[in-house]
């Protein structure tokens, strides 16, 4: 099944709360798994893979073989595309984590898109953010 991902992260200052969120649809558009999650304390791009992340385990646990992975984090596409050295000790561990999951899939791809495109997932993230600083 060849589903796609879009991806987001976020925190309100760097560091600063946080949350991320994940839009799973299949070929055909129909989103079928939307999650946004407060991470907390973290950074940017902590909360970027750990966007990643969560959709990831998303397309796993609905059977998907391939993913197409759209984010607005130029930083993190190109690390997942071995473009970019992984060079913050912070993100090394996020990186094995996410490039460990994309190992369980026949293909993966990592599209960088405009943060206008990817305006889902952004909402996910900042309602995720809203939620855990209304606690």
């Amino acid at each position: 099944m060849h589903l796609t991902l879009h991806t987001d992260g976020g925190a309100r200052g760097n560091p600063g709360p946080a949350g991320c969120g994940a839009v799973v649809a299949d070929a055909a558009g129909k989103v079928l798994k939307e999650h946004g999650r407060y991470l907390g304390e973290t950074t940017n791009n902590q909360a970027e893979y750990r966007g990643l992340i969560d959709g990831l385990g998303h397309c796993k646990e609905l059977g998907a073989t391939t993913v197409d992975v759209f984010m607005d984090s130029e930083l993190i596409v190109k690390q997942m595309r071995h473009e970019y050295k992984v060079k913050a000790a912070e993100l090394a561990p996020l990186f094995l984590l996410a490039w460990n999951l994309c190992a369980g899939f026949k293909k993966v791809t990592f599209t960088h898109i405009p943060r206008a495109r990817n305006s889902h997932a952004d909402r996910l993230v900042n309602e995720a953010i809203d939620r855990g600083l209304s606690r």
